[in-house]
């Protein structure tokens, strides 16, 4: 029976690890099932955080310009992880975009994991709603604030030991680890005319970047200029 583990949860600008970034990550470290230390960051993505993002999770473009850069994050995450399985409601989600992000670093992020939403729909199956706040009130867990990774780590976790304590003999199959799977997407680096005029508009508008032009990907600079154009309006002729 598995009582080690790496609960966690990330908060992110979409649903694509391809093509959207990690915001935010908690995670918390268990051993025989309580809980030994605690990891959170906020991470500095160098782009505008969604409207829907920041009504969903509270996180603003200010708190996410505090946060650490990516390569930091990952680092300290990969060694906080190291010689552990994973553990997240819905955890594929969860370790695309760890794994996505780890590779982008030269990282890497391989694991065997359990997934609590899985372990839910085979003990539970006449649950109506297994989301992580439907989860909780079902077996009483506090919260805490949801849609904040931390939070929603820490509540992974309270809902695992219920169900494993409630099913894990009667359906010992359900919380056997499983070897995590994700298949890495090349990203397509910014072109050479959205490289122009991506910088003709920030020089424009009078407006400084926290991330290099030229580490962007193309659909980052895509919606960087996309943004840019909607707040600001477009620049008056293209500068030579």
């Amino acid at each position: 029976m598995t009582d080690r583990y790496v609960a966690l949860d990330v908060e992110t600008t979409g649903l694509d690890p391809a093509k959207d970034r990690l915001l935010e990550i908690g995670a918390v470290k268990v051993e025989h099932g309580e809980i030994r230390e605690s990891y959170e960051t906020l991470i500095n993505t160098g782009v505008p955080v969604p409207y829907r993002i920041q009504e969903l999770t509270g996180i603003t473009d200010e708190m996410q310009k505090a946060g650490k850069p990516l390569e930091t994050a990952m680092e300290e995450m990969v060694r906080f992880c190291d010689g552990y399985p994973i553990l997240g409601h819905n955890v594929q989600f969860d370790y695309g975009f760890l794994k996505q992000s780890a590779v982008r670093c030269g990282l890497g992020f391989e694991k065997d994991g359990i997934d609590t939403l899985k372990i839910a729909r085979t003990v539970l199956p006449d649950m109506r709603s297994r989301t992580l706040s439907a989860m909780c009130a079902h077996y009483h867990v506090d919260p805490g604030n949801s849609h904040r990774a931390l939070d929603d780590a820490r509540s992974a976790h309270e809902i695992f030991r219920k169900m494993q304590s409630e099913f894990g003999r009667t359906e010992p199959q359900a919380f056997v680890l499983q070897k995590m799977m994700y298949s890495v997407k090349k990203e397509s680096p910014i072109t050479n005319s959205q490289k122009g005029y991506l910088n003709d508009l920030l020089k424009y508008h009078k407006i400084k970047m926290s991330i290099c032009v030229e580490e962007m990907t193309k659909s980052e600079a895509s919606r960087m200029i996309d943004h840019i154009i909607l707040q600001y309006g477009r620049i008056g002729s293209r500068k030579g």
